[in-house]
């Protein structure tokens, strides 16, 4: 009897932790194709980046950048078809070294709050940016 106690409480914590671990969110990254944004970024933070910096820091929409999907109306956002998405992964790259640079940020990543120069510095809601006057 107390033998098949064990056994059942025993199978009863092994489905507890089995269920857990399946529970658990994957740590594969959902998003295809980031070369710049971390491979694990969240869906919040991603959500993030492309508000707060692009569509504000340039005034532009998510078809900007990413190109209609072959057989549907919806967005592939993982293509490389347009050549704006390349500009965009070049500028983060660029902000991102300025910072590091010359503000001694040490790990700057794009979306972060304390960075110094972002899309808007030079953008200001458009675009492409003015000419900046360097005399």
């Amino acid at each position: 009897m107390l033998l098949k106690k064990k056994y059942v409480v025993i199978s009863a914590l092994a489905c507890t932790v089995a269920i857990g671990v399946a529970a658990l969110p994957s740590t594969k990254s959902e998003f295809k194709n980031l070369r710049v944004l971390p491979k694990n970024i969240s869906s919040k933070d991603l959500s993030k980046v492309m508000i707060d910096d692009f569509e504000d820091g340039l005034g532009v929409s998510c078809t900007f950048c990413h190109a209609q999907g072959k057989d549907s109306l919806r967005l592939d956002y993982s293509s490389d078809e347009k050549p704006e998405k390349q500009i965009a992964r070049r500028m983060m790259s660029m902000t991102m070294g300025i910072n590091k640079k010359y503000f001694g940020l040490k790990h700057p990543l794009v979306g972060d709050s304390l960075l110094v120069i972002n899309c808007i510095t030079c953008h200001n809601g458009q675009p492409r940016p003015s000419d900046i006057d360097m005399k």
